[in-house]
Order: C-alpha cells, then sequence, then structure tokens
C-alpha cells in the first residue's frame, strides 16, 4: 500500500503543488514503480534524469505521492518571480546560483537539510540533456560533493515519458491523447568505495559517473533499450551548448 501522500508545510507551498498536480492530471498518467527502494527513515538524495521541463513536476510528484517532502534545487531566477517565488520557497526549494560564487550556497542548505533527516531532489545534469537520443549526459560532481559529505542514500530515479508531451526546450504541449510517464526508483547507489579518500576532482568526477550510471541504467530499462557506452559530455561539445530544437549529429567515442 501507498504511504499517505506528503505536503509541503507552508500554504503558498501547498497551492503550488495542487497547481501542479491540477494541470498534470488531465495530461499525464504517472506509473511508479521501485518504491521499495525509497528509505523508510532519515536524510537521502534522489537524483533523476532530465529531458523535459515537466520532469521537474513528474519527479516532485513521485517523492510527494510516496509520502516525502521533496527539497528540489531550482533555478535561482525563479525564485525572483512575483508570487510563483514565494510559492517555490514554501514548497521547500532550494535555489541554485549558476556560475556564481554563491553557487556553493545551495549544497551547503542541502547538506543541512540531509543531516536533519530530509529529502533533497537534485537533477545532476543541471539542464535538459543535450544527448540527441535524450539519455541521461554526464552530471556536474555537486550531486558528489554532498553524498560524500553526508553519506546519506543516494537513490537513482528515471523517468521515461514526459517527452511525448512537452519535448525538450519546447513550448508545444501535447495533450491530447493522455499519456503514461513511467518513474522507476533503483537501490541506493553504493559509493562506499570514495569514502575516507581525499576529495579530488577526478574522484568526484567518479562517483558522479557512477551515480550516473544507476539512472542511466533505470532509463534504459523504461526505454527497453541499451544506453550508450559512453555518456554525452557536454564540456566536450561546445556546439551544443545553445538551446535548439536540432542538434548536430553526434560521433559517440
Amino acid at each position: 500500500m501507498r504511504p499517505k501522500r506528503a505536503h509541503p508545510d507552508k500554504v503558498a507551498g501547498r497551492a503550488l503543488t495542487s497547481l501542479t498536480s491540477g494541470l498534470l492530471a488531465p495530461v499525464c498518467r504517472l506509473r511508479y514503480m521501485g518504491t521499495q527502494n525509497l528509505p523508510k527513515s532519515g536524510g537521502f538524495i534522489a537524483v533523476s534524469n532530465h529531458a523535459s521541463e515537466l520532469d521537474g513536476i513528474t519527479f516532485t510528484e513521485y517523492l510527494f505521492d510516496n509520502g516525502y517532502k521533496p527539497h528540489v534545487f531550482a533555478k535561482q531566477v525563479l525564485f525572483r518571480v512575483p508570487v510563483v517565488g514565494l510559492m517555490f520557497r514554501d514548497s521547500g526549494m532550494i535555489p541554485v546560483s549558476r556560475g556564481s560564487d554563491k553557487a556553493a550556497n545551495s549544497l551547503d542548505i542541502a547538506e543541512k537539510l540531509l543531516r536533519e533527516g530530509k529529502c533533497v531532489g537534485i537533477f545532476p545534469e543541471g539542464t535538459l540533456t543535450r544527448d540527441p537520443d535524450l539519455w541521461p549526459m554526464e552530471g556536474k560532481t555537486g550531486v558528489a560533493r554532498l553524498a560524500l559529505a553526508t553519506r546519506v542514500p543516494v537513490i537513482p530515479i528515471g523517468q521515461w515519458g514526459a517527452t511525448n508531451i512537452l519535448g525538450r526546450y519546447s513550448r508545444v504541449l501535447k495533450a491530447f491523447p493522455r499519456k503514461t510517464v513511467t518513474l522507476k526508483a533503483g537501490p541506493p547507489v553504493d559509493l562506499s568505495e570514495f569514502y575516507d579518500k581525499p576529495i579530488t576532482a577526478e574522484l568526484l568526477r567518479a562517483a558522479t559517473s557512477k551515480i550516473m550510471d544507476a539512472v542511466t541504467n533505470i532509463v534504459g530499462e523504461l526505454r527497453g533499450e541499451t544506453p550508450p557506452v559512453r555518456r554525452f559530455d557536454l564540456h566536450l561539445h561546445p556546439e551544443y551548448k545553445k538551446k535548439q530544437q536540432t542538434y548536430p549529429p553526434l560521433v559517440r567515442p
């Protein structure tokens, strides 16, 4: 039996989650798998792939519906929008200032929440995937830094189907017919091999890659396809950084 749905503690936060649930229901049927892998108690990091703007809503719905109050990373700019910013803050979201000296603040906030036994939600890729076939790309190392600092469980959650409703960077919602989005949680990622070692850039990349391996494998299960041998790395393909609907052909190593 599924646990009772959780809700944000504050009124504006509840209003936001009620609004997003109401908007999602007519166009999307959510299918949940792997819920037995979600921790019964204590703080944990939930990570997921990111191929559609809808992923943020489906990801948080999965966690709320299974009894958690996730604190999800979101762009700082969204917190500056009147009313919306208040809703974001009151729903427990964590503002992220990309490319500034304040970027580490979000990790500090997340670490505090995790040590308090809360759930923190992260899209490690940091943006919508640029992989032409919508596979997860290499993640940013903040998630590994946070996981190694707290040693809480890292739960990989793969999701697939949202791009059939709202394509990557699309503004056209394909509302009908109603479509299914499947989300599946896997077992915690074992990062013990990285514990008690000097924190280097190489170690953080290796830990991040292991986390993304777990997410990618779940996405492969949901798609019924074999993931690429090597994930797309945005740093190696600057021509893909611009938001666009058509990407150059990708030659994988």
